[in-house]
């Protein structure tokens, strides 16, 4: 029995070391679970505390949750058909998420209105607000490195790290209110809400064009 378990975590460590889907859907099953997570958390707030914030936030992650959800759940069922079959229904399953990719980018127009105007509830102090700094950090850097050279693999691919990236810069959205909001002095209101809005507004935006230029590529691609 050790040496089965041996065996599988060898193979398991040599598909990871040298399969770059291997490895992006085994860390996207690991962000489905961690947003579920986050998604209830926060559900559970919306309804608990009356909260608009938490309840807009909780649509976002239940987006997130179903776009990588039915992109592994394909990955998983195609995972023995032909290399034709698999792109078929890649692409498929590609242009039914990117519905609810654009529904992701709507549902972020009121969480991020709120933070702006500094109306997210904060009920943390400064040491959890540098360990959530220091996750956001980690979590922004390596979904910026992973979005390099994506053009080497398939579309849902793509759309997993695409996905992660967005959820990072959410992130950074998020730290960035707590920490105005945990450090903000008297008299400093208007100066940290037109910080707010403009960096708010600018990341929104990337957001969109990170949206719109995944879809863009793989339409021409099958021109």
């Amino acid at each position: 029995m050790k040496y089965i378990r041996r065996q599988q975590i060898k193979l398991f460590r040599k598909k990871w070391s040298e399969s770059y889907n291997f490895k992006t859907l085994i860390s996207s099953m690991a962000s489905l679970c961690i947003t579920t997570l986050f998604a209830l958390y926060h559900g559970f707030l919306g309804l608990a505390l009356s909260s608009i914030w938490h309840g807009s936030i909780c649509a976002f992650y239940l987006l997130l949750v179903a776009i990588r959800e039915n992109i592994l759940l394909t990955e998983y069922k195609i995972k023995s058909k032909s290399e034709k079959e698999k792109q078929n229904r890649r692409q498929k399953i590609f242009y039914a998420t990117s519905a609810l990719l654009f529904l992701l980018n709507l549902a972020l127009i009121l969480p991020i209105s709120l933070m702006v105007r500094l109306q997210k509830p904060i009920n943390i102090g400064k040491i959890p607000a540098v360990a959530m700094a220091v996750y956001t950090t980690y979590k922004i850097t390596m979904a910026i490195i992973h979005m390099r050279k994506l053009q080497a693999y398939h579309v849902l691919i793509r759309e997993l790290r695409t996905i992660n990236l967005i959820d990072a810069l959410v992130s950074i959205l998020t730290l960035q209110n707590t920490l105005i909001m945990v450090n903000i002095n008297a008299g400093e209101g208007n100066n940290m809400l037109t910080l707010s809005a403009i960096s708010s507004a600018a990341i929104y935006l990337f957001i969109i064009i990170l949206t719109l230029n995944l879809i863009r590529q793989e339409v021409f691609h099958h021109e």
